[in-house]
């Protein structure tokens, strides 16, 4: 839903009612009569506002109070003040701080009210079509690290196991789809992506030695048994039959949900190194405590299951 509501704030009934009938036929309004009233309103209905223009002499907090408030945890809304000519000084202030986009003296002058108004919801309009192609962007290069990620398994995989990797990491694969797994968290404002590449290499570098610790660890394949208590005993789980049950998806899909730049933990890579060992041998389902885990025969892959594999991961 775009924003397309002006929300009006001003402790006068008079003053709230004639603003509604004067600007009802350009937008909708929302109204509230203090800076409370208004916080109310913004947190209900922060995604349908365009627009909010607060009076700033009001009982208690004044009107630039709800401005900042605003600037800080609404930012796409655009912020206007409307003063008496004597609290110009405060008007210039807010300006001056970036809590409003403009200023509108009291009394109104119609044509001139509607005008700014028009203009503000215009900006408003741009500023969320901008925020839209942002978040098309971010969710696409977020995607885009994720198969990277995915790749990168399966090359580090390869170099550790050579015999099981293809497997073990289209079952890894299949596993963070199941349990849900979201794109890694990046903080594009920090991240060049020269220094992306670099913090993926490192991160890709940490895996290889983790794996290479936790198949050292794990030895010789002993059975299905032995496996399994294998499986509990990283996953913090237990063995019940022909089962492992674990109480959380955590060790499911780290490797390839951390956020950019934080390096994987040796907890991290026990669950793909536990699927290097056992060839891909798994079958992860949901159960009403958490997740079970049981062996089974290793599928025939297709030709194209990583480019299938990175198109349902990257998809929202």
């Amino acid at each position: 839903m775009k924003p397309d509501k002006i929300l009006y704030v001003d402790d006068e009934a008079m003053a709230l009612k004639y603003f509604e009938r004067l600007v009802a036929p350009l937008a909708p309004v929302l109204t509230a009569s203090s800076v409370e009233e208004g916080r109310v309103m913004l947190k209900a209905h922060g995604s349908e506002i365009a627009v909010l223009v607060c009076d700033q002499r009001m009982p208690g907090e004044r009107g630039n109070e709800l401005l900042r408030h605003a600037r800080d945890y609404y930012p796409g809304i655009v912020r206007m003040l409307t003063t008496a000519y004597s609290e110009l000084g405060d008007a210039i202030e807010a300006i001056n701080t970036g809590e409003i986009y403009r200023y509108i003296n009291k009394p109104w002058e119609l044509e001139s009210l509607r005008a700014d108004l028009k203009n503000a919801l215009e900006l408003a309009a741009l500023r969320n079509e901008r925020d839209e192609l942002m978040r098309d962007k971010l969710m696409a290069q977020q995607s885009q690290l994720l198969a990277n990620r995915l790749a990168a398994l399966l090359m580090v995989g390869s170099a550790v196991c050579a015999e099981s990797a293809t497997l073990a990491v289209h079952r890894y694969a299949e596993t963070v789809l199941a349990v849900g797994g979201k794109e890694p968290a990046v903080d594009w404002h920090r991240w060049e992506h020269a220094d992306l590449l670099q913090a993926e290499a490192l991160r890709g570098a940490g895996v290889a030695g983790h794996l290479r610790q936790w198949l050292h660890d794990f030895g010789l394949q002993k059975g299905a048994e032995s496996a399994l208590v294998a499986l509990a005993k990283l996953g913090g789980g237990s063995v019940h039959g022909e089962e492992v049950h674990l109480p959380n998806a955590d060790l499911f899909h780290a490797l390839l949900t951390a956020p950019a730049g934080a390096l994987p933990t040796h907890e991290q890579c026990g669950w793909l190194a536990w699927l290097l060992w056992q060839g891909g041998r798994a079958q992860v389902s949901a159960e009403a405590s958490g997740w079970r885990v049981t062996l089974g025969d290793a599928p025939a892959l297709p030709a194209d299951w990583m480019a299938d594999a990175m198109e349902r991961l990257g998809r929202p």
